[in-house]
C-alpha cells in the first residue's frame, strides 16, 4: 500500500470520525460514588483484575471494603504481567463465567485495564478470538459495566478505546480499537499513585506526554483533541518532576492523573504515532516497558519529523513555558531538548541495546503495519527506514 493510499484512508477515518459513537468515562474519585453507581447499575459480582505486585501491597483493600460492606461480591484474577497475554485474558474469562459476574474493575496500570477491557469484549463476542477482534471496530457490542480504576498517570487506558494484548507464541501485539472497549467510569484517586516508584512514575508519565504530543502533532486533530493534548502537555511540563521528586504531592498527582485522562481522550480519537507503533514490538519481543521506550523514543521520533511539527511544537513549548529561541524551528528544537533533559534527570538512556540486529526485519514489519494506514502521521515511512530507526536505537550508528 503506497503513501497515497494511507491519506485517503486517514482521510475517510476523519470525516467519518463525527458519526462515530464517542463518549468519555465518567470521572469518579470516591470509592463512595463508585459504590452508588454499582448499586444504580443493579450490578451483584465485579471481576477485579489486577497485577499481583499490588495485591501484594494492598492498595486494593479499600475498594474490597467497600465492595463488601456494600454487600457487592467480587472476585480478584491478578496473574497479570506488563505485557499481558491472550493466555491471561482467557484465564479471567474463565473465571468471570465460573463466578457469574456482571461486571469488570481493571485496578492498576495499563496492562489490568486492558486485560479487563479484553475479557469484556470475549464476553459479548464468545465466538470471536481476541486476534480476529484485533484492529478496529471488530467487537460492536455493548460490554457488561467496565470500570477503571487507575494507580499510575500514564497509559490513559481508563479513557481510550483500546486494549493491547500480546500473542506470547507469535511475540505480536495486538490493539483491540472499538468505542464499545471505551470503561463506563474511570476513577481518579490521586492517593493511589503514593506508592508507585520513582521510576514508574517518571516513566508512566512520559508515556502521557508521548499520548499527547503524538495526538496533537498527528494530522487530523480538531479543537476538541487539540485542547485535551494541548492541556496534559502543560499539566505534565508543570508536575511531572514535582511528582518525582516528592511522592506525596496530592494535587501534583491529581494534575498529573488529569492529564494522563485528557491525553487517553485526545488519542483516542487522533491515534498516536511512530513511537508507539516502534515501541510495541521492542515490548513484545523483549518484555521492556511500553512507558520507558515510549520516553527513549518519543525525542527521536520528534526529531526525524523535523520541520513537518516544528510549527505545532513550537506551540506546546509556549503554552508548556518552553519559549526559548527567536523562531519555531528553534524553540521546537529546544523544547525537544527539554524532554531529553528530562529523560536524563528520570535515567531513562538514549539508546536500547537490548535490540538483536536479527530481529530488526521483522520489527520494523510489525511497526509498519500496526502505524499503516490507521495512524495520520505527519511523515509516512517504509518499512526499510524504520529498520534503519532500530539500528540507530540499537546505537549502532
Amino acid at each position: 500500500m503506497g503513501k497515497l493510499f494511507d491519506r485517503t484512508y486517514q482521510t475517510i477515518f476523519y470525516l467519518a470520525s463525527p458519526f462515530l459513537p464517542w463518549r468519555e468515562p465518567e470521572i469518579v474519585h470516591s470509592y463512595l460514588r463508585l459504590v452508588k453507581v454499582i448499586n444504580e447499575k443493579k450490578c451483584q459480582k465485579a471481576l477485579i483484575v489486577i497485577d499481583q505486585n499490588l495485591v501484594n501491597i494492598g492498595i486494593h483493600t479499600s475498594l474490597v471494603e467497600a465492595l463488601t460492606t456494600n454487600n457487592i461480591g467480587y472476585v480478584v484474577f491478578s496473574d497479570v504481567t506488563p505485557n499481558p497475554t491472550i493466555n491471561q485474558v482467557e484465564k479471567a474469562l474463565n473465571i468471570y463465567k465460573e463466578e457469574e459476574c456482571d461486571m469488570l474493575i481493571g485496578f492498576g496500570g495499563g496492562s489490568p485495564i486492558d486485560v479487563a477491557k479484553a475479557v469484556g469484549a470475549r464476553v459479548v463476542r464468545p465466538k470471536k478470538s481476541l486476534e480476529a477482534m484485533g484492529g478496529i471496530l471488530k467487537v460492536g457490542k455493548k460490554l457488561p459495566l467496565l470500570i477503571a480504576i487507575p494507580t499510575t498517570a500514564g497509559t490513559g487506558s481508563e479513557a481510550t478505546l483500546a486494549a493491547v494484548i500480546t500473542n506470547s507464541e507469535t511475540k505480536r501485539k495486538y490493539a483491540i480499537n472499538d468505542h464499545a472497549l471505551i470503561p463506563h467510569y474511570a476513577v481518579l484517586l490521586p492517593e493511589l499513585t503514593y506508592g508507585l516508584p520513582p521510576l514508574l512514575t517518571a516513566t508512566t508519565g512520559m508515556d502521557a506526554l508521548t499520548h499527547a504530543i503524538e495526538a496533537y502533532t498527528n494530522n487530523g486533530g480538531t479543537k476538541f483533541t487539540n485542547k485535551k493534548a494541548i492541556n496534559a502537555v502543560k499539566l505534565i511540563m508543570a508536575n511531572i518532576e514535582k511528582v518525582y521528586d516528592n511522592p506525596e504531592y496530592t494535587e501534583g498527582r491529581l494534575r498529573m492523573q488529569i492529564a494522563a485522562y485528557d491525553a487517553g481522550v485526545a488519542f483516542t480519537r487522533n491515534y498516536v504515532g511512530y513511537v508507539h507503533a516502534l515501541s510495541h514490538p521492542l515490548s513484545a519481543y523483549y518484555g521492556l516497558a511500553h512507558g520507558y521506550v515510549n520516553a527513549l523514543i518519543l525525542p527521536f521520533m520528534l526529531k526525524e519529523y523535523g520541520k513537518k511539527i516544528h510549527k505545532k511544537l513550537a506551540k506546546l513549548a509556549r503554552l508548556s513555558g518552553v519559549s526559548e529561541g527567536v523562531n519555531d524551528e528553534e524553540i521546537a528544537n529546544n523544547f525537544i531538548k527539554r524532554i531529553e533533559d528530562l529523560n536524563k534527570k528520570f535515567g531513562i538512556k538514549d539508546i536500547i541495546p537490548e535490540i538483536d540486529v536479527n530481529d530488526i526485519p521483522s520489527l520494523a514489519k510489525y511497526a509498519n503495519k500496526e502505524a499503516r494506514p490507521l495512524y495520520p502521521t505527519p511523515k509516512i515511512y517504509k518499512t526499510s527506514e524504520l529498520e534503519a530507526f532500530y539500528h540507530r536505537l540499537k546505537g549502532d550508528n
